[in-house]
């Protein structure tokens, strides 16, 4: 009798764990299947094509992102054309692409409805004057800096520097460079006729080979020793200079979508704020990283402290 019974328990015992190993394994085939509580957690990939354009400075480093962007993301096209900030700023309006890419905010380009654009602003760049280096200066006042665009100084010898004509070099009216210059170097004021170049490549070839000869460029042009950066007010063009707000001469890259981004648009605008992007990506290309600033400005210009 005490057999039967030890026979019995051994056989519940026995069933139970049959029972306990059978929903084991069905866990683990939906675990395996993907069809278990964890399910949603998982990221879908991503697919789809996104177009952007706008800003020819800006193309070199959103191309360049959206090339890392598309290896990571083997479903993914992204298109990057230039243009000029206004181009991007009208197609994005309009809805023809998705992002647009602009050197100034939308509420300084006529004719765009900046009340429904959204601007992510994704790098900063830079810049300063910049002249022969025979020109015998490596620093100036903004009072004089005006002068000289304005044309009220036009020898060399009046700044201390050799006994040479100035010779002016512009980038023409379309230019996101120069609106920035103009702005922000020229507290708005118009400079006189000169030399007029569209690309910042020329403008730095033409004032290493023109005795006298000064332009602006963006810090990414400072490479070696065929131009001089010049100091404003004793600052010097550096990327912590900018970055605490000493220096000047700065702006944002920005890029607008209509409406909050969404989908492909706002995943690769994430990708764009990435360390790996801001950090690595924005240097080689020449840029400062947005997320280092301890200053933000605002569409009139006005600076303060973040």
């Amino acid at each position: 009798m005490k057999s039967l019974k030890k026979l019995g328990l051994l056989s519940i015992i026995t069933a139970f764990m049959l029972f306990a190993a059978a929903c084991g394994s069905n866990s683990t085939k939906e675990d395996a299947n993907g069809s278990n509580a964890d399910e949603g957690t998982k990221s879908e990939e991503l697919s789809g094509s996104l177009v952007i354009s706008g800003s020819s400075a800006m193309q070199p480093l959103v191309a360049a992102a959206a090339e890392e962007f598309m290896a990571e993301n083997p479903k993914v096209d992204v298109q990057v054309n230039a243009g000029g900030s206004g181009t991007g700023l009208s197609q994005v309006s309009e809805g023809s692409v998705q992002i647009g890419n602009s050197d100034v905010f939308a509420e300084e380009k006529e004719g765009i409805p900046a009340n429904e654009l959204v601007d992510h602003k994704v790098a900063v760049v830079g810049m300063t004057a910049a002249v022969n280096p025979k020109v015998g200066i490596d620093d100036i006042s903004k009072e004089d800096l005006i002068k000289v665009f304005t044309g009220k100084i036009t020898n060399w010898k009046e700044l201390g520097g050799k006994d040479q004509k100035i010779v002016l070099v512009n980038r023409p009216d379309s230019s996101g460079t120069r609106a920035v210059f103009n702005k922000f170097a020229l507290d708005g004021a118009t400079p006189a006729e000169g030399i007029t170049e569209d690309s910042s490549n020329t403008v730095k070839k033409i004032i290493n080979e023109t005795e006298g000869a000064i332009g602006y460029l963006a810090f990414s042009y400072f490479t070696d020793d065929s131009v001089t950066p010049l100091a404003i007010d004793g600052v010097k063009p550096t990327e912590e200079n900018v970055q605490s707000g000493k220096f000047p001469i700065w702006a944002y890259q920005h890029s607008y979508t209509k409406g909050e981004a969404e989908g492909l648009a706002k995943a690769f605008l994430d990708y764009l704020m990435s360390d790996d992007i801001q950090n690595n990506l924005l240097k080689e290309q020449g840029y400062l990283p947005v997320t280092k600033m301890k200053v933000e400005r605002d569409a009139e210009g006005n600076q303060k402290e973040l």
